[in-house]
């Protein structure tokens, strides 16, 4: 299990973001396979290679126990759980339903649509192929960006808070859609034509492209997630 190590400090608020870098890190270490499903630890053993006390270390796997990824054992320390591709697939569907009720509240110019969001997007996703990013770190931040962005620019905050604790929860597998060249081009071209469609109010158009594109996106995520959990337990074993 290799982890990486969070900053030091000794006040309260500093405690507070020790628990916050444990839990990321351990995320991070689920979602690149460094820890793969069935991997079993205890919570002595993340706080001697982190060098923290184990209080962090705590917080920060019930944290990630709520959210489905580990399951603590009784007096055998905690398990990486399998991903559940059902909740998964549940998720996107939600997703989907958000952003589709999102792009036609926007094309229909609704009372609080903020345009000026819009015009955001498109500085990014509107540019020549030769100024587009390659960087799938950078991209896969700003891919998670324009669909929030496309939810927030509909006026509606419940909503725009509610997509985002869904696209937080995506969020683990979601990023391995930009580890391929392929699909950082694919990004770029369908949220071009997603975000054009957008500016000229073609809400039918706008929303039969944004829904290929998060089904798109979400097969080949299952995909490279797939063939990853293989090769690590390859590895593994």
């Amino acid at each position: 299990m290799q982890l990486r190590k969070p900053g030091a400090g000794t006040t309260a608020p500093e405690r507070r973001s020790r628990a916050d870098d444990v839990y990321a890190g351990l995320k991070r270490d689920i979602a690149e396979f460094r820890l793969v499903p069935g991997d079993r630890f205890t919570e002595q053993e993340v706080s001697e290679r982190l060098g923290v006390s184990r209080t962090p270390v705590r917080q920060a796997l019930f944290r990630l126990q709520q959210e489905g990824f580990v399951q603590v054992q009784f007096r055998n320390g905690w398990r990486v759980l399998p991903f559940d591709f059902e909740q998964f697939e549940q998720l996107y569907d939600l997703r989907t339903l958000y952003e589709t009720e999102a792009v036609r509240r926007v094309c229909a110019r609704a009372p609080r649509v903020d345009r000026a969001l819009l015009d955001d997007l498109a500085r990014i996703w509107l540019v020549p192929q030769a100024e587009r990013c390659s960087d799938g770190e950078q991209v896969a931040a700003w891919d998670e960006a324009f669909h929030c962005t496309l939810v927030q620019a509909a006026g509606n905050a419940e909503m725009a808070r509610a997509h985002r604790e869904v696209t937080e929860r995506i969020r683990i597998i979601r990023r391995l859609d930009f580890t391929q060249e392929s699909r950082i081009t694919a990004t770029y071209d369908e949220h071009a034509q997603i975000l054009r469609a957008v500016l000229a109010q073609r809400a039918d158009e706008a929303n039969r492209l944004l829904s290929a594109h998060i089904a798109l996106s979400h097969a080949e995520v299952r995909k490279i997630t797939l063939h990853q959990m293989h090769l690590a337990r390859r590895i593994g074993g």
